[in-house]
């Protein structure tokens, strides 16, 4: 704070230099004026004492607010401007105003913002379940025709529609995950199942075996939102298995007692160097451009929802062939913790 003072203030010093040199010289020069090098010497130390406690006085009268706004910045809460110091002079009054007219500007401005997110989210919902109306009406149709081989192909486009909505659906309800889930003992096979289910029609188009071995082990999670991270990982894995290849779901328990689940498929895998950025929103890998079907959105969605229900999902490194996504669940003795971690 001292440094950018004394910075702020070279004008001051320079001044002050350059009469006292300016007095100096008149005095030396100016044959009329009898002045010894002992009242010279006094003159000069006189002058600069009075200006260093001049300068020093001034410098903590001057740099207290900006202090005092130094240490709100490093611990500053959502309140901050409740609690600005009082300003000292005419410039900290007006410093003091502008800031809180700022901050006026910015909550105006946030709440018009989430304003219009909420009231376009709530347009995407609506849309959404005016959609799964005739997407509803659309399945019975096609489920009514079970032998129908054409139907099948019908269907198994109508799933991916249906998969893109649903997804949508969820990306408008995840700003309020955390009042949306509810924590408890789940079987994690089961619900690995009946996403098995759901993208049958996908999996019997492409010609996968689908299995799901391991042990039929329980962690705490919410059904809905862990079905959802699963959704995303096997959608995945069916749409970079090539066709009549075998995709397995694979649960157990690691050695320091967690439970994971793991999808494993036969497709071309992931680069190494892509490895770290696969959860980034956007990003599609070398695989997803050539086959332009990704959408970037996928991973990054099942890693966000991973997150809010404290589950750790990676891709398992050192693979030479296809992909294995682990989803590591919280220990069943931390579900407390958890709960208490939700609620607040």
């Amino acid at each position: 704070m001292f440094i950018r003072y004394v910075d702020a203030r070279k004008s001051w010093i320079l001044l002050f230099v350059g009469l006292l040199g300016l007095a100096n010289a008149l005095i030396l020069l100016d044959q009329g004026i009898q002045v010894t090098s002992t009242s010279l010497f006094y003159f000069n130390a006189s002058f600069i004492l009075s200006f260093l406690l001049f300068f020093i006085w001034r410098f903590k009268r001057e740099t207290k607010y900006a202090t005092a706004l130094a240490a709100l910045q490093e611990d500053m809460a959502l309140d901050w401007i409740e609690t600005l110091p009082e300003p000292g002079d005419g410039l900290d009054k007006i410093t003091n105003d502008i800031l809180q007219e700022a901050s006026l500007q910015f909550k105006r401005k946030l709440s018009d913002y989430k304003e219009t997110q909420l009231i376009e989210n709530e347009f995407t919902a609506s849309w959404i379940h005016e959609v799964k109306t005739p997407l509803t009406a659309m399945k019975l149709i096609l489920d009514a025709r079970p032998s129908d081989p054409e139907i099948r192909k019908i269907e198994a486009e109508w799933l991916r529609v249906y998969l893109l909505v649903d997804r949508q659906l969820h990306m408008t309800r995840l700003p309020a995950i955390e009042s949306d889930y509810v924590l408890e003992l789940a079987s994690i096979q089961r619900l690995a199942a009946e996403e098995v289910r759901e993208l049958a029609p996908w999996c019997m188009e492409k010609n996968l075996a689908v299995s799901i071995e391991g042990t039929d082990v329980k962690a705490i999670t919410d059904r809905k939102w862990c079905r959802f991270i699963l959704r995303q990982l096997l959608t995945n894995a069916v749409k970079y298995n090539p066709a009549n290849t075998a995709l397995m779901i694979v649960t157990d328990v690691t050695e320091t007692g967690q439970v994971f689940l793991d999808v494993i498929d036969e497709g071309p895998g992931i680069q190494p160097h892509e490895l770290p950025r696969i959860f980034d929103k956007g990003f599609t890998g070398e695989n997803g451009r050539i086959q332009n079907a990704a959408t970037g959105l996928g991973l990054y969605l099942a890693k966000t929802v991973a997150d809010k229900l404290e589950i750790t999902l990676k891709a398992q490194p050192g693979q030479t062939k296809g992909t294995v996504m682990r989803m590591i669940f919280v220990n069943p003795n931390a579900f407390e913790a958890v709960r208490r971690g939700a609620g607040e």
